[in-house]
């Protein structure tokens, strides 16, 4: 699994690539995830050509049970928010990955003794 990049780490690396100020682009990635948190909030559809589109999606009411009690409880109906990945994600998320490479260190092991 990769790491968590954090909101700061990418502006960071967005400043730095762009040449704005860490203020600027703080304030523009921060503008942005608020318009399309208010806009799927809505339950509209956002399309990011190549990127991936956010959805919401309606959870239908269920039946459930409670694993201590075995009671049957039912689960309301709900919404979520469905992400669906464009093209080039996909490119990305299908090309191989090269594994980590672990460095093994050799321990030092005890000969055996013979008892015999």
């Amino acid at each position: 699994m990769g790491t968590t990049i954090t909101k700061k780490e990418l502006i960071d690396r967005i400043a730095e690539n762009t040449g704005q100020t860490r203020t600027n682009v703080k304030r523009v990635v921060q503008e942005f995830l608020n318009e399309v948190t208010d806009e799927v909030g809505k339950g509209n559809r956002m399309e990011f050509r190549d990127f991936g589109v956010f959805e919401v999606r309606e959870r239908a009411s269920r039946m459930a049970q409670n694993p201590k009690t075995l009671e049957r409880v039912e689960v309301p109906a709900k919404r979520s928010v469905k992400f669906k990945p464009g093209r080039k994600m996909k490119e990305l998320l299908d090309a191989p990955v090269d594994p980590p490479t672990i460095e093994v260190k050799p321990r030092h092991v005890e000969p055996a003794v013979n008892t015999r």
